[in-house]
């Protein structure tokens, strides 16, 4: 690798760059819009950059959408070590944080130190939805798998006897990030409940 700089960074970022192909690998509980089967991590932060480009108009004004894009990409990244957590499982959202924060040790250590203090910091951002950011890109996060269940006729909600009190309560969190996107989540959930396929 002659025409590499330096050869100890490359090698650094090859191996983040091998280890995350794991992403694709980590099978969610959604099932994708069609329903034909469940979807991915990595497809699930693809659609979710590729939405917030689409629905960047209903961030708050000034916020940074290509902060927010880069954040969806890197934000499921720890599931490789950790697993995808079910939302309305209680007994695996228990011990979420420390299985999560440990899988970001490992996983973001393996890049050169300026990498890792970069894309960590775009992790942690995620999670402590301190920034307009942070709270756009987890109603993304929170929105995307309404859609799907939406779509699919009740999808994991009827499957997990999920209930619309339980969804509202994560229609909270889209509103924090987008009160248009919020509102709109709570208009799925009415529709949802009037069909028969959500629990109300």
């Amino acid at each position: 690798m002659t025409t590499v700089p330096d050869q100890d960074r490359f090698i650094a970022q090859l191996a983040f760059t091998l280890e995350i192909d794991k992403l694709k690998r980590i099978i969610r509980r959604n099932t994708l819009v069609d329903g034909s089967r469940r979807e991915n991590d990595a497809e699930h932060s693809w659609h979710l950059a590729m939405m917030a480009l689409v629905f960047g108009e209903y961030a708050p004004p000034g916020t940074d959408l290509r902060r927010v894009g880069l954040m969806l990409l890197v934000h499921d990244l720890v599931e490789i070590d950790a697993g995808d957590t079910f939302v309305y499982d209680s007994t695996a959202v228990a011990d979420q944080t420390a299985r999560e924060r440990a899988a970001a040790d490992r996983i973001f250590g393996l890049l050169p130190k300026d990498q890792e203090v970069e894309l960590r910091g775009l992790w942690e951002e995620f999670e402590e939805r301190a920034t307009p950011e942070a709270r756009f890109a987890r109603a993304l996060d929170r929105l995307a798998p309404m859609l799907a269940n939406f779509h699919t006729e009740g999808g994991t909600w009827a499957l997990y006897k999920v209930t619309a009190g339980q969804v509202m309560e994560k229609v909270e969190l889209i509103r924090e990030g987008s009160p248009t996107l919020g509102d709109y989540a709570a208009e799925l959930v009415d529709t949802a409940v009037a069909r028969g396929h959500l629990a109300p």
